[in-house]
C-alpha cells in the first residue's frame, strides 16, 4: 500500500520529530516505545469501529499516569503507535497543493507537522489527557 521510498520518507522525518522534541519528552519515549506500521490491524479498527485504516494516525496503549496507583505501579506494557497511511492522508498527501478555499495542503512539511501532532497527541494520552484536552491544545 505504502511505497518503501514513501516508508523510508516518513521514518526519517519522524526521527527528525523526535530529535526536536524537549530532552524531557525524548526520554518518556523510553516508557512508551513509539512503533510505526503503515496502517492499523485489524483488530484495532474493530476495538474502535473505524472501516477506513486512513483515518487512525495512532494509537497510546497502556495506562496513563494519572490512572497508576501505588498498589499497581507496573501498569503493563505501554506503547505508542503511528500509522503512516493515517498521517499520510491527515496532511494531504505527499505532494503540496492549493485547496479550493486557498489553503496550502500536503507536502513534506505538513507531512512532518502532522507527525509531530499526531506523536504529541499520543504522548498526552500518556498522561492522561483526554480528546477534549488533547483539542484544547490543538493536538486534535
Amino acid at each position: 500500500m505504502i511505497r518503501r521510498e514513501d516508508r523510508d520518507r516518513f521514518d526519517r522525518l519522524l526521527e527528525k520529530v523526535i530529535d526536536g522534541l524537549p530532552p524531557a519528552i525524548r526520554d518518556l519515549l523510553e516508557e512508551a516505545p513509539v512503533y510505526v506500521d503503515d496502517m492499523p490491524p485489524e483488530s484495532v479498527l474493530r476495538e474502535f469501529g473505524v472501516d477506513d485504516p486512513a483515518e487512525l494516525c495512532g494509537l497510546h496503549s497502556g495506562v496513563p499516569l494519572t490512572e497508576r496507583s501505588v498498589g499497581d505501579p507496573g501498569g503493563g506494557i505501554e506503547t505508542i503507535s503511528l500509522y503512516r497511511l493515517g498521517i499520510i492522508e491527515a496532511a494531504g498527501g505527499w505532494r503540496r497543493f492549493t485547496d479550493e478555499d486557498g489553503q496550502v495542503q500536503g507536502g513534506v512539511d505538513r507531512v512532518r507537522e502532522e507527525i509531530r501532532i499526531t506523536l504529541l497527541h499520543e504522548i498526552g494520552h500518556h498522561f492522561g489527557l483526554d480528546e477534549a484536552d488533547l483539542d484544547r491544545l490543538g493536538y486534535g
